[in-house]
């Protein structure tokens, strides 16, 4: 069926056939190859990289206004999803709509700009008066609202899933109505096969592809943590999906637990989710395994289920009790028991200790996080109004729930040496917040950009996560939709605020991922688990993520990272209420009105830079007076000479000469660096010699620096 537009506007000029193609770098727009019909002129190109082969423009072009010189390299906004085209099963006739308004949300005077409105195949294109281009990326919204009828024209507001609001005011109601229509089908897909990844082509031949999938290996992880060993196991019980569909093929176990045990505890949980490892601390020999609730109602019991735990507890030859960790709270927990289902009953299973940590359900989740977007997105809010509205979100206490719920987990391995198990009501969710952000405060390797990569891998995809319903990237349930990756996220950055020389990775990796969960464009989080992926074979028909975000690696590097500090081996972060705080550059990221702010990382990277740029010279410097050393027979190197070395110096003086620069105060100098004091400050030494009024010059000759007053 033909969009809205498609079936009233039948233009004869400017229509061109394009298949647009994703970009090589997941952060990237796209090329278009435009293919020419007959009788028409070949358009500008759309893009930066890529392009479809003539035979995929020749199965499903698409047609489409591509406006005149519009490109994405433009100085202006767009999603991070990239531009692409689903030419196999769009075939929509893009509209152009002109002196299109859209608002600045955080204005109070209502500003507005004008500029023309395009739908492309992959993405809604906002070009205004001064050629700034605004992409959207279908997959990324989240809602379309039409708004009543003004005297200005037809509201029409987008929310996006990386927390993007639009606010577009078209001219004409009728335009606005086909738009409105025609964005509610882009944006929300039947099947899989329609999304984004599946058409998305980074130019890529089937082994490169291969190589892409195969870069995370869990197998390999497992064995980074010391299994299979004498207590764990890898067991075949579960390799053709049998037993539990929403778990991977491959599972550890411990060793004494044989195959009926493990069949009778797995109909004892729900889903069938049995208690399985998760991550193996192996100096302190403790485990944390993950399952789902027990199907105990008031009084029911499983022997098999009983005997598992047993064997899990066995397993730590250091401590012979473990920990069940229920990541929901008790009231809820205690309804469930009305159901069938519930907790454990201390008094069947030996040697366990129980532990409520009160995470609240993906609905509370939910509902908490519209809240905080729509004080975050009210105009004109006083300071004490705002975080008013935080507090009453209750988002933030939410973030401390999952954080105290992961320093829990982490303290009873490292300092009781006690094993964990940990579930919540299906054990996908609460259970993968608290079994990854436990892992990674336990190991370093996790604070790594691959490390955490594998940590997504492990925790959140393989143990099924269901990404696309909590995501919402097909048209299903909206009360299956819920931030629980997002809060991981979080967390995750939350942490690296408290302990910055502690995680490799800097925070826009933490937002790249983000923008990748949602966007389609790579396989990795499509489907809910690992059976649903293996069935839309992803990874013959998609790219993964991964060797993308390595190729850009540089972006992510966090300068203050040391790998070699063992102080920051387990993180042992304070939950105190002034350590949590609004992540503007999550759900602010868009907005423009605020004043830049340069990033203090982007300033040490720089400076990283220069230094790397100077050590170079001066060791070629080095080798050359070397050089010439060897040259004269007394040994004695005139002025002649070394400007012969090194006659103008040119990069040393271009770009790392300073001149005229002012010192800093004391005062100034002192606050710098936090933790620091005079006696740590060289600034200091120095009060009296540089306070006078002449500024201080700085040259660099030869690699040596002089200064003068």
């Amino acid at each position: 069926m033909a969009a809205p537009w498609a079936r009233r506007r039948q233009q004869t000029d400017g229509v061109w056939t394009a298949a647009l193609t994703a970009a090589q770098a997941p952060t990237s727009l796209t090329t278009a190859r435009i293919r020419r019909e007959p009788d028409r002129q070949l358009p500008p190109r759309l893009g930066r990289r890529g392009g479809a082969t003539h035979a995929q423009a020749r199965r499903g072009a698409c047609r489409a206004h591509v406006p005149p010189g519009a490109s994405p390299r433009r100085s202006g906004h767009w999603d991070r999803g990239g531009v692409g085209a689903r030419p196999t099963f769009l075939k929509w006739q893009a509209p152009k709509v002109e002196q299109v308004k859209v608002l600045d949300r955080f204005s109070t005077s209502n500003k507005s700009l004008t500029g023309t409105l395009y739908l492309t195949a992959t993405h809604l294109l906002f070009i205004d008066s001064h050629q700034k281009e605004t992409w959207i990326l279908h997959h990324h919204i989240a809602s379309v609202e039409k708004l009543a009828l003004t005297t200005s024209g037809c509201p029409l507001v987008i929310q996006c899933k990386n927390f993007r609001t639009v606010h577009f005011i078209v001219p004409r109601e009728r335009d606005c109505h086909d738009i409105y229509n025609s964005l509610l089908q882009l944006s929300k897909q039947a099947k899989y096969e329609d999304l984004y990844a599946f058409s998305y082509n980074p130019k890529q031949n089937d082994s490169e592809r291969l190589q892409g999938w195969q870069l995370i290996d869990l197998t390999e992880e497992y064995k980074r943590m010391g299994v299979p060993n004498s207590n764990w196991q890898l067991t075949d019980a579960n390799r053709e999906y049998k037993i539990c569909e929403t778990y991977p093929r491959d599972l550890y176990v411990p060793r004494i637990a044989s195959k009926p045990i493990i069949v009778g505890s797995s109909k004892f949980r729900s889903k069938g989710r049995f208690p399985v490892l998760s991550y193996y601390h192996q100096e302190k020999e403790a485990a944390i395994c993950r399952c789902s609730q027990p199907l105990s109602g008031f009084s029911a019991r499983c022997l098999e289920d009983e005997h598992l735990l047993q064997a899990v507890s066995k397993a730590n030859p250091v401590n012979r009790y473990m920990y069940v960790m229920d990541t929901r709270p008790k009231l809820n927990a205690m309804a469930n028991r009305a159901a069938g289902k519930g907790y454990e009953n201390e008094d069947n299973y030996s040697n366990i200790r129980f532990q409520f940590v009160g995470i609240e359900n993906i609905h509370v989740m939910r509902s908490s996080l519209q809240k905080l977007l729509e004080v975050s997105g009210t105009k004109g809010l006083s300071v004490n109004d705002f975080y008013s509205g935080m507090e009453s979100s209750g988002w933030l206490r939410h973030i401390k729930a999952v954080m105290d719920a992961a320093i829990f987990l982490a303290k009873a391995i490292v300092v009781e040496n006690a094993s964990v198990l940990v579930h919540c009501s299906d054990g996908w969710d609460r259970t993968s917040q608290v079994c990854s952000l436990g892992s990674l405060l336990l190991d370093s390797y996790y604070r790594t950009i691959k490390g955490f990569m594998v940590l997504i891998e492990k925790d959140w995809i393989s143990f099924g996560h269901k990404f696309s319903e909590r995501c919402g990237h097909l048209d299903g349930d909206p009360k299956e939709v819920s931030p629980v990756f997002i809060q991981f996220l979080e967390c995750v950055w939350h942490l690296s605020e408290q302990f910055p020389q502690a995680f490799e990775f800097n925070e826009a990796f933490l937002l790249q991922i983000h923008e990748h969960t949602h966007s389609c464009q790579f396989g990795n989080f499509l489907g809910n688990c690992q059976k649903e992926r293996e069935e839309l074979k992803l990874k013959e028909k998609t790219y993964s993520l991964w060797p993308f975000l390595l190729d850009d690696q540089k972006k992510y590097l966090n300068p203050l990272y040391s790998s070699k500090s063992q102080r920051f081996m387990v993180l042992d972060p304070s939950t105190v209420s002034f350590n949590f705080k609004f992540w503007r550059n999550m759900y602010h990221q868009f907005d423009r009105t605020l004043h830049p702010r340069q990033s203090m990382l982007n300033i040490i990277m720089n400076m990283n830079e220069q230094n790397k740029q100077l050590e170079k010279e001066i060791k070629d410097l080095e080798s050359k007076v070397k050089q010439c050393k060897k040259k004269q027979p007394d040994g004695v190197l005139t002025k002649e000479l070394l400007r012969s070395v090194c006659p103008e110096s040119p990069s040393l003086k271009a770009s790392l000469c300073f001149k005229e620069q002012t010192l800093l105060p004391v005062s100034d100098a002192l606050r710098t660096i936090e933790g620091s004091n005079s006696a740590d400050n060289r600034y200091s030494d120095y009060e009296e010699a540089f306070s006078k009024s002449e500024p201080g010059v700085v040259s660099l000759e030869y690699g040596v620096a002089r200064m003068t007053c």
